[in-house]
């Protein structure tokens, strides 16, 4: 891989790398070496070289929480690299889904990777079914009962569409993606596909 050989590494052979889910949402952030990189690429989950330890080391390797690498970027100056990935559990050691989860300046704009998120609690609800959850409930009460409340709840966006009830419209568009979200765990859809979809339709 030519472009390997491109990029810049630092005096210790190193470069940094962003981490970044295929929600958007950033995990962490580490150093790779060209050693690390090759792994990556060869096995398609991240490696990394430990600054601290000196030794390579497979993000995932004792905890489980592989990170699948499925796009390498670059940037315009070559020296730092983003890994586009699926992870399989919390980026953190601390069981936080990002590394990046402590203070804030200013609010953030709702981001629709909230969805992404959505869908791993509902993932979460089929493998634990707390006692109280609604998720749980809807769960134990079967398909067909999710894809009716995905019916009744476009039907109600569509009745306050109709009548340009902005509140309503949002209230029940909030309710319909959410059902949606439901549906798609229960079939087993991730929403990564359905992004991959509409970029393909989009190009």
């Amino acid at each position: 891989m030519k472009w390997v050989d491109e990029l810049r590494f630092n005096e210790q052979g190193l470069i940094p790398v962003v981490v970044q889910a295929d929600s958007g949402m950033v995990l962490m952030l580490a150093w790779a070496n060209r050693k690390a990189l090759e792994r990556t690429l060869n096995t398609g989950r991240a490696w990394f070289w430990s600054r601290s330890r000196g030794e390579l080391w497979e993000k995932g390797a004792t905890s489980g929480n592989y990170l699948l690498v499925h796009e390498v970027r670059w940037d315009c100056d070559a020296d730092a690299l983003l890994y586009r990935v699926k992870p399989c559990g919390p980026a953190c050691h601390t069981g936080a889904a990002s590394c990046f989860y402590q203070g804030q300046v200013l609010e953030p704009e709702p981001s629709p990777w909230i969805l992404t998120e959505l869908y791993d609690l509902v993932l979460s609800r089929m493998a634990e079914r707390p006692a109280g959850s609604y998720v749980t409930k809807l769960l134990e009460q079967g398909r067909s009962r999710i894809l009716q409340k995905v019916g009744e709840e476009a039907t109600e966006v569509i009745l306050a569409g109709a009548f340009e009830r902005h509140d309503e419209v949002v209230a029940e568009a909030a309710d319909l993606l959410f059902h949606l979200v439901v549906m798609l765990g229960e079939l087993g859809v991730a929403p990564g596909e359905i992004w991959r979809e509409l970029q393909q339709r989009r190009r």
